[in-house]
């Protein structure tokens, strides 16, 4: 009777742990397909992150396309009411000063040595005339600027006269040294040429400055009154 009783006991104890190890196998293999599960799940959710982010990325690029758009429009609408209405809004220079491309152009009404001349332009936030383009050139042989002082770095020689053209592209155009101008000599234009003379001399002068953006709502033309 007691070795009955025994091998029941071991049989018992045998199929106890035989059934823990198959749960425990079928805890491992559940935790295993819940984890497949949420892997495709947050594979899913990166995948969708990545596609919002794309298209957040077009929508940004798209919006800044159309912007740029606006701008040029905006910007040519306002050159054509410059050209054909006297009263308007649209006024990305100062009174009185020339628009061209990017760039506001204002002439001075008196005379000013060289040095003088460049503090005046910078009062007004803007530098002396530089032609560093064949575009500004032509610009500038239309507004017939005559005698008016260059940003050219002074020199201590007194250069022959030369085209304005060959002078565009140089390095002449970065002023520097410009304290201690006794003896030195300055260029100016005098119709499509550089000239050079005392930067103590006095000349009118031309200042230039960065155009304000156009504006959208620059563009309202006042309605005529009757």
């Amino acid at each position: 009777m007691s070795e009955e009783v025994t091998y029941a006991d071991l049989n018992f104890q045998h199929s106890s742990k035989t059934e823990t190890i198959q749960e425990s196998d079928h805890l491992e293999k559940k935790v295993y397909r819940t984890s497949k599960i949420e892997m495709r799940k947050l594979n899913k959710l990166q995948n969708l992150k990545e596609e919002l982010e794309r298209n957040i990325s077009l929508q940004h690029r798209s919006i800044m396309n159309i912007s740029i758009t606006l701008q040029k429009i905006a910007t040519e609408l306002c050159r054509e009411l410059y050209k054909t209405q006297k009263e308007h809004k649209c006024k990305p220079c100062p009174e009185k000063w020339l628009w061209h491309e990017d760039t506001c152009y204002g002439l001075s009404d008196d005379a000013e040595t060289w040095q003088n001349s460049i503090s005046r332009c910078s009062a007004w936030n803007a530098s002396l005339l530089k032609i560093t383009s064949e575009s500004v050139l032509e610009f500038v042989k239309l507004q017939r600027f005559n005698d008016v002082w260059l940003g050219l770095s002074p020199g201590q020689k007194r250069y022959d006269y030369m085209l304005l053209k060959d002078k565009i592209n140089s390095s002449d155009w970065f002023t520097v040294n410009t304290d201690h101008l006794n003896d030195k000599y300055c260029g100016y234009k005098a119709t499509t040429y550089v000239y050079y003379d005392d930067c103590t001399a006095r000349k009118t002068f031309v200042c230039q400055k960065l155009a304000d953006k156009v504006k959208i709502e620059m563009l309202s033309i006042p309605e005529e009154r009757g």
